[in-house]
């Protein structure tokens, strides 16, 4: 059967397309990015800071068209977010169902054999994200094209082919501002599946010489460490810490990760979505709102990760109306992209750029524990954490709720302390005073018994810092 003459046009198009931008990722418009000298941290080629501010578009290339993707990353860009984690063989029948252009990925979905007018979608988006400043955390492929625990599959990968697959796209985007995650929210439950990303692995690190780093996207409540610490091309350890509010036996798990060996940067690339139904069970505990997509953030940070991803319901599965819904979405992408939640993440990253960056270490020593540990330091969604940097310049500790709580002064160096409230809602800061650093100190939040977060920030007032959340020229 000959082709409809209007397919036929749109794939000519597409083709010209590809050809017309043979150098369209041949220019590096992002510094590349590299793990800091002590290892906690991402920096950039000369040693600036990097502050991974990701959001979860898992469907971007798949479902959205080009002006779509666009508004997208326009937006993203304007709230300060770094990194989109988007996926070429995408979750929702990646393989089957086509792209906003009639295009699917592969050619008899055989990995070696990649449709040129497909990648020629993803090319685009990657190349207008790095012109508007973001990173793009690319997943090579959703996990269940080689682990069907749950989707629609079909599992297509091999060893051989995985690294096949891995060594074209690593040549095809050894240039773009790329993050290479392998995984796909599946767990390793066999050595054929380890096989397969090891592989993977293997092939993009031949085929971009090493250019970008690469991680690895677990299962819910997991993290890549307990598959590939140990692994050479893990360059940093990626948790799911999952879809739930909660701190203990959830979010506490970056502070593990922090503290393994040999040391890995760490960071939470799935907390819950805002708007998700909380813990997967939306009757019993409705949908999550912005108040529990910043307590992670700030849970993770201070714990020791060197960044942190955001993501909104609606958004990673790019949902409209007229889409199939995943677990109930609320609004329309387009509607979720402006949830408050998502132009508040930004505040975090303003709060720690504005002290010294690769020095932050986390210690929960700053708080003085009470006789009712359930209380202070907390736990469930009510855990009070605390971080500082390693010189003692800065402390600060997230409260959650408007409860009093005693430091440490000593976390300090200077002889003097200046104390600030900073709201993690607004990103403003308001100064309390300034104190003689000697023993404990109480401080009561703001906003007495409620759920009402803030962070207070202790400075050596010696060192002359600008209030917290100042954006520093760098």
């Amino acid at each position: 059967m000959s082709m409809p003459c209007s397919r036929l046009v749109a794939r000519v198009a597409w083709l010209l397309v590809a050809l017309c931008l043979a150098d369209r990722l041949s220019a590096q418009t992002l510094p590349r990015l590299k793990v800091s000298e002590n290892r906690r941290f991402l920096v950039t080629a000369d040693g600036q800071p990097f502050f991974w501010l990701g959001d979860t578009a898992w469907e971007l290339f798949h479902r959205q068209t080009r002006d779509d993707a666009e508004r997208y990353l326009r937006d993203r860009a304007e709230r300060r977010f770094t990194v989109i984690q988007a996926v070429a063989l995408a979750e929702f029948d990646g393989l089957g169902t086509p792209n906003a252009y009639g295009e699917r990925p592969l050619v008899d979905n055989d990995p070696t054999r990649p449709n040129e007018a497909y990648f020629a979608h993803v090319d685009w988006i990657v190349r207008t994200a790095n012109r508007l400043g973001l990173y793009v955390g690319l997943l090579p492929t959703w996990g269940d094209k080689w682990n069907k625990k749950w989707g629609v599959g079909p599992e297509i990968f091999t060893p051989a082919n995985a690294e096949a697959y891995g060594r074209w796209l690593g040549a095809r985007y050894k240039d773009a501002g790329v993050i290479w995650i392998l995984g796909g929210d599946r767990p390793i439950e066999s050595e054929v599946h380890r096989a397969i990303i090891e592989a993977t692995a293997r092939g993009l690190r031949a085929g971009d010489g090493g250019s970008h780093l690469i991680t690895f996207h677990p299962t819910g409540g997991q993290g890549s460490a307990q598959y590939f610490h140990d692994a050479d091309w893990l360059d940093f350890n990626m948790r799911q810490n999952g879809h739930t509010p909660e701190y203990t036996g959830k979010y506490d798990q970056t502070r593990v990760d922090y503290a393994r060996t040999p040391i890995k940067p760490v960071l939470d690339g799935e907390p819950i979505y805002e708007d998700h139904p909380v813990s997967f069970n939306a009757k019993q505990m409705g949908h999550s709102i912005a108040s529990d997509v910043r307590r992670p953030l700030y849970w993770d940070l201070f714990d020791g990760a060197f960044g942190h991803t955001y993501g909104h319901h609606s958004v990673w599965q790019m949902w409209t109306p007229d889409r199939q819904p995943v677990n109930n979405p609320l609004l329309a992408w387009q509607e979720a992209i402006a949830q408050p939640g998502a132009a508040q993440m930004q505040h975090a990253r303003a709060l720690l750029e504005s002290r010294p960056f690769l020095t932050r270490i986390p210690d929960p020593t700053v708080l003085v524990d009470t006789s009712i540990a359930t209380a202070m330091p907390g736990t469930g969604r009510y855990h009070f954490a605390a971080t500082r940097d390693e010189d003692g310049t800065y402390a600060m500790v997230y409260a959650p709720v408007g409860r009093t709580f005693r430091v440490r002064m000593s976390a300090i160096t200077g002889a003097t302390v200046n104390a600030w409230w900073f709201n993690p809602r607004t990103g403003t800061a308001t100064r309390i005073g300034e104190f003689p650093n000697t023993g404990e100190r109480a401080f009561m939040p703001p906003d007495a018994g409620e759920m009402l977060d803030w962070v207070l920030v202790l400075d050596d007032a010696a060192k002359g810092y600008p209030a917290p959340g100042t954006r520093v020229p760098r």
